[in-house]
C-alpha cells in the first residue's frame, strides 16, 4: 500500500481492495475509505454474503461495497437487477457505509430508471456511481441526471484510460458544483496525487495493488480464461451445444 504525503490529509482517499488482505493493508496505511469488491482483475465484482461478513468481522473503517453481478457491459437482464437490489439491501442490513454501482442502457445512456431504484434501496446509505459514467456520451448532461437522482459521489477516470489523462473532463465536472462528490480514479498514485488536490477534488481513489509471490512455484495448467475478458462481448452458455453433447451422449 502506497504511503501518501502530508499534504493529502485532508483529503478522503478510498482504496478499492478486493480481497480482506488488501483491505487490512488500507486500514492500516491509514486512508479513510475503502471500496469493497472481488474480481478486481475484471473490473471489480459483488463480495459474495458470506465474505462480507467475514470482513466487517475485521475491517473497522467506512466501506462502501461494488454492487456488480457480472464482469462486463453494465446492461443487466432483470434476473441480474433484482440480484443487484438484493444485495444493497444485504449491504445496508450489515451495516455498510453505501454501495457502488450504476446501469447504462445498451447505448451507453444512463439508466436512470433502475439507477434510481438502486439508489433508494440504499435508503439513507452512501451512493456511488462507478465507472460506468466513462462511456456515457453526454458526461454533463449524465452528472446532473446523477444528481437529481441523488448520488453522492461519481467515481471517474474522465472518460480515458486513466485520470490523469481524464484531468480536462473531471475538472470541468468538477466545476459544474452539482453537490456529487467528484473522485477522480485509474492510474492515481502518490506521484500524481497532489494534481487533483491542487484543481480541488476533495476525494482519490485507487487500488495501489503490487504482486506478491504466493505458491512456490508456478502451476502446469492455468485457471485463467484471457480470451473470456471483453468489453463488448458476452460469454454464456449455450443451450444448442449442452444439448449436442447430452444428445451423443444418449445415442452412444
Amino acid at each position: 500500500m502506497e504511503t501518501f504525503p502530508l499534504y493529502l490529509s485532508n483529503m478522503i482517499v478510498e482504496a478499492c481492495c478486493h480481497t480482506i488482505a488488501s483491505a487490512h493493508a488500507a486500514q492500516a496505511a491509514g486512508v479513510q475509505r475503502i471500496e469493497f469488491c472481488v474480481g478486481l482483475p475484471l473490473g471489480g465484482l459483488t463480495p459474495s454474503w458470506g465474505l462480507l461478513e467475514s470482513y466487517l468481522e475485521q475491517i473497522y473503517i467506512p466501506t462502501r461495497v461494488l454492487i456488480r453481478p457480472r464482469e462486463g457491459d453494465f446492461t443487466y437482464s432483470a434476473a441480474e437487477f433484482k440480484a443487484m437490489l438484493a444485495d444493497v439491501s444485504h449491504c445496508m442490513d450489515l451495516g455498510f457505509e453505501g454501495v457502488v454501482s450504476g446501469v447504462l442502457h445498451s447505448d451507453f445512456s444512463l439508466d436512470v430508471d433502475r439507477t434510481k431504484e438502486l439508489a433508494a434501496a440504499a435508503g439513507r446509505g452512501h451512493f456511488t456511481f462507478h465507472r460506468a459514467f466513462d462511456w456515457v456520451q453526454k458526461p454533463q448532461q449524465t452528472l446532473e441526471s446523477l444528481a437529481a437522482i441523488g448520488v453522492h459521489t461519481l467515481l471517474s477516470s474522465g472518460a480515458a484510460s486513466t485520470a490523469i489523462e481524464g484531468m480536462p473532463l473531471l475538472t470541468v465536472l468538477l466545476k459544474m458544483n452539482t453537490g456529487v462528490t467528484v473522485m477522480p480514479g485509474s492510474g492515481v498514485n502518490a506521484a500524481n496525487a497532489y494534481a487533483f488536490k491542487s484543481e480541488g477534488f476533495k476525494a482519490l481513489h485507487l487500488s495501489a495493488v503490487g504482486a506478491e509471490p504466493f505458491l512456490s512455484s508456478a502451476p502446469k495448467v492455468s485457471m485463467n480464461s484471457p480470451a473470456m475478458l471483453s468489453d463488448s462481448l458476452r460469454f454464456v452458455s449455450q443451450q444448442s451445444k449442452l444439448e449436442a453433447l447430452l444428445d451423443r451422449l444418449r445415442k452412444s
